[in-house]
Protein backbone atom coordinates (compact mmCIF):
# COMPACT_ATOMS: atom_id res chain seq x y z
CA UNK A 1 0.00 0.00 0.00
CA UNK A 2 1.35 3.40 -0.95
CA UNK A 3 1.93 6.17 1.56
CA UNK A 4 -0.80 8.45 0.16
CA UNK A 5 -3.49 5.76 0.28
CA UNK A 6 -2.42 4.65 3.77
CA UNK A 7 -2.55 8.22 5.07
CA UNK A 8 -5.98 8.87 3.52
CA UNK A 9 -7.35 5.76 5.22
CA UNK A 10 -5.91 6.79 8.60
CA UNK A 11 -7.24 10.35 8.29
CA UNK A 12 -10.71 9.48 6.98
CA UNK A 13 -11.12 6.35 9.07
CA UNK A 14 -11.71 5.80 12.74
CA UNK A 15 -9.25 7.62 15.03
CA UNK A 16 -9.12 4.51 17.21
CA UNK A 17 -7.34 2.55 14.48
CA UNK A 18 -4.48 5.06 14.22
CA UNK A 19 -4.28 5.22 18.03
CA UNK A 20 -4.13 1.42 18.32
CA UNK A 21 -1.47 1.03 15.63
CA UNK A 22 0.68 3.82 17.10
CA UNK A 23 0.18 2.46 20.63
CA UNK A 24 1.43 -0.93 19.52
CA UNK A 25 4.66 0.65 18.25
CA UNK A 26 5.11 2.90 21.31
CA UNK A 27 4.99 -0.20 23.53
CA UNK A 28 7.66 -2.04 21.52
CA UNK A 29 10.07 0.65 20.30
CA UNK A 30 11.60 3.88 21.49
CA UNK A 31 9.92 6.81 19.77
CA UNK A 32 11.94 10.05 19.62
CA UNK A 33 9.81 13.14 19.11
CA UNK A 34 11.74 15.42 16.74
CA UNK A 35 9.02 18.08 16.53
CA UNK A 36 6.16 18.21 19.02
CA UNK A 37 2.69 18.52 17.48
CA UNK A 38 2.27 22.17 16.51
CA UNK A 39 0.01 24.30 14.37
CA UNK A 40 0.73 25.71 10.97
CA UNK A 41 -1.02 27.18 7.96
CA UNK A 42 -1.03 25.61 4.51
CA UNK A 43 -2.05 27.37 1.31
CA UNK A 44 -4.91 25.64 -0.53
CA UNK A 45 -4.33 25.48 -4.28
CA UNK A 46 -7.39 25.21 -6.57
CA UNK A 47 -7.76 24.85 -10.34
CA UNK A 48 -10.27 27.24 -11.90
CA UNK A 49 -12.35 25.19 -14.32
CA UNK A 50 -13.04 27.68 -17.13
CA UNK A 51 -9.46 28.67 -17.95
CA UNK A 52 -7.72 25.79 -16.13
CA UNK A 53 -5.55 28.21 -14.18
CA UNK A 54 -4.30 27.60 -10.64
CA UNK A 55 -4.83 30.02 -7.79
CA UNK A 56 -4.61 29.97 -4.00
CA UNK A 57 -8.01 29.87 -2.36
CA UNK A 58 -6.72 30.65 1.12
CA UNK A 59 -5.07 29.03 4.12
CA UNK A 60 -6.10 26.07 6.24
CA UNK A 61 -5.01 25.27 9.79
CA UNK A 62 -3.03 22.03 10.15
CA UNK A 63 -1.34 20.20 13.00
CA UNK A 64 2.00 18.60 12.21
CA UNK A 65 4.40 16.35 14.10
CA UNK A 66 7.73 14.61 13.38
CA UNK A 67 9.10 11.52 15.11
CA UNK A 68 11.97 9.10 14.65
CA UNK A 69 11.90 5.33 15.18
CA UNK A 70 14.92 3.10 14.60
CA UNK A 71 16.59 5.93 12.68
CA UNK A 72 13.64 6.46 10.31
CA UNK A 73 11.77 9.78 10.22
CA UNK A 74 7.98 9.94 10.22
CA UNK A 75 5.75 12.93 9.54
CA UNK A 76 2.11 13.39 10.50
CA UNK A 77 0.04 16.28 9.17
CA UNK A 78 -3.71 16.61 9.63
CA UNK A 79 -6.22 19.39 9.00
CA UNK A 80 -7.45 21.18 12.10
CA UNK A 81 -6.38 21.12 15.74
CA UNK A 82 -5.65 17.43 16.35
CA UNK A 83 -2.23 17.07 18.02
CA UNK A 84 -2.80 13.49 19.16
CA UNK A 85 -3.78 12.27 15.68
CA UNK A 86 -0.84 14.09 14.11
CA UNK A 87 1.45 12.25 16.54
CA UNK A 88 -0.17 8.89 15.73
CA UNK A 89 0.19 9.53 12.00
CA UNK A 90 3.87 10.40 12.47
CA UNK A 91 4.51 7.21 14.47
CA UNK A 92 2.81 5.07 11.82
CA UNK A 93 4.69 6.83 9.01
CA UNK A 94 8.03 6.28 10.78
CA UNK A 95 7.14 2.61 11.30
CA UNK A 96 6.64 2.16 7.56
CA UNK A 97 9.80 4.14 6.77
CA UNK A 98 11.78 1.89 9.15
CA UNK A 99 10.23 -1.19 7.48
CA UNK A 100 9.34 -2.75 10.83
CA UNK A 101 7.70 -6.19 10.83
CA UNK A 102 4.48 -4.86 12.39
CA UNK A 103 3.52 -3.19 9.11
CA UNK A 104 2.83 -6.58 7.53
CA UNK A 105 0.04 -7.21 10.04
CA UNK A 106 -1.46 -3.77 9.40
CA UNK A 107 -2.24 -4.37 5.72
CA UNK A 108 -5.41 -6.30 6.54
CA UNK A 109 -6.55 -3.74 9.12
CA UNK A 110 -6.06 -0.86 6.70
CA UNK A 111 -7.76 -2.73 3.84
CA UNK A 112 -10.80 -3.47 6.02
CA UNK A 113 -11.02 0.19 7.04
CA UNK A 114 -10.66 1.26 3.39
CA UNK A 115 -13.62 -0.94 2.46
CA UNK A 116 -15.69 0.46 5.35
CA UNK A 117 -14.95 4.05 4.26
CA UNK A 118 -15.85 3.20 0.64
CA UNK A 119 -19.15 1.63 1.73
CA UNK A 120 -19.97 4.65 3.89
CA UNK A 121 -19.25 7.03 1.01
CA UNK A 122 -21.35 4.92 -1.37
CA UNK A 123 -24.28 5.07 1.06
CA UNK A 124 -24.01 8.86 1.31
CA UNK A 125 -23.74 9.11 -2.48
CA UNK A 126 -26.88 6.97 -2.87
CA UNK A 127 -28.75 9.26 -0.47
CA UNK A 128 -27.73 12.31 -2.48
CA UNK A 129 -28.73 10.68 -5.78
CA UNK A 130 -32.26 10.07 -4.44
CA UNK A 131 -32.74 13.84 -4.28
CA UNK A 132 -31.37 14.47 -7.78
CA UNK A 133 -33.79 16.08 -10.19
CA UNK A 134 -34.05 14.75 -13.74
CA UNK A 135 -34.71 17.88 -15.78
CA UNK A 136 -35.48 15.92 -18.95
CA UNK A 137 -38.66 14.54 -17.38
CA UNK A 138 -39.72 18.09 -16.54
CA UNK A 139 -39.96 19.08 -20.21
CA UNK A 140 -43.48 19.78 -21.39
CA UNK A 141 -44.33 19.29 -25.02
Amino acid sequence: MKRKQRTEILINGSPEIAAALAGDIKNRYEVHVIEEPNHGLVMVKVRETAQQSLFYLGEVLVTECKVQIEGAMGVGIIKGDEPERAYHLAVIDATYEARLKETEEWAGILQTEHERIAAERAAIHAQVLRTKVDFETMDTD
